[in-house]
């Protein structure tokens, strides 16, 4: 099985990639192989809504998000992490993951995401909630730990000091796999959930 951790920040060697870190530690006891992408600091741009991407499978832009684009369909789970700026995710991170979700079409269905979010003090669960959305409109089991995926620090290397910040990032990389595992083992014995296709409706008819 395999995870793929995206780190959102510009600093590959901040707090958001002590937390990853901790999580990158239980993955290797469990066996679990993963890969890293650090995309903060690239020059990644938004969406400008052309949908190419309907018609050819990948992103008219052709950067980070279609090198990212076979790694995510691959993996069994996805971890998205980022620091806090103004109580959101780093917008490098915010452009790159509604590229990567809008232009694959392959079905994300019960692949295991996880937000993580490092901050000096406030504006972590709004960051959390916001990165958790990609998740949850895509079928995707959201994985949490013991507490929110959260760790706080504010200069490089803080992070570390966050005892109880690093045993939710540990908790929360052991209940992945877990529901990684089960998930397998669920789609062998089951096969995945009926999937309906209907009508897409807004809200003036």
């Amino acid at each position: 099985m395999k995870v793929l951790l995206i780190n959102g920040s510009p600093r590959a060697e901040g707090n958001t990639s002590i937390a990853l870190r901790e999580m990158e530690k239980v993955f290797v006891q469990e066996g679990i192989e993963t890969e890293t992408l650090f995309i903060g600091n690239q020059d990644i741009r938004g969406c400008i809504a052309c949908g190419r991407c309907a018609q050819t499978g990948r992103c008219v832009f052709d950067d980070a998000v279609n090198e990212a684009a076979a790694k995510f369909e691959a993996c069994d789970g996805l971890v998205a992490a980022s620091p806090v700026y103004y109580a959101s995710a780093n917008a490098t991170l915010v452009a790159f993951l509604t590229r990567l979700f809008y232009s694959t079409h392959f079905d994300k269905s019960m692949k295991v995401g996880a937000a993580v979010v490092a901050a000096r003090r406030g504006g972590l669960s709004a960051t959390f909630d916001e990165l958790n959305k990609f998740f949850t409109i895509s079928g995707m089991p959201v994985a949490s730990s013991c507490y929110w995926n959260s760790i706080h620090g504010r200069l490089p290397g803080e992070a570390a000091q966050d005892a109880e910040g690093l045993r939710v990032m540990r908790t929360l990389a052991r209940n992945m796999t877990f529901l990684m595992r089960s998930i397998q083992l669920g789609k062998e014995k089951y096969g995945l959930p009926e999937r309906e296709t209907g009508e897409m409706t807004n809200f003036i008819r």
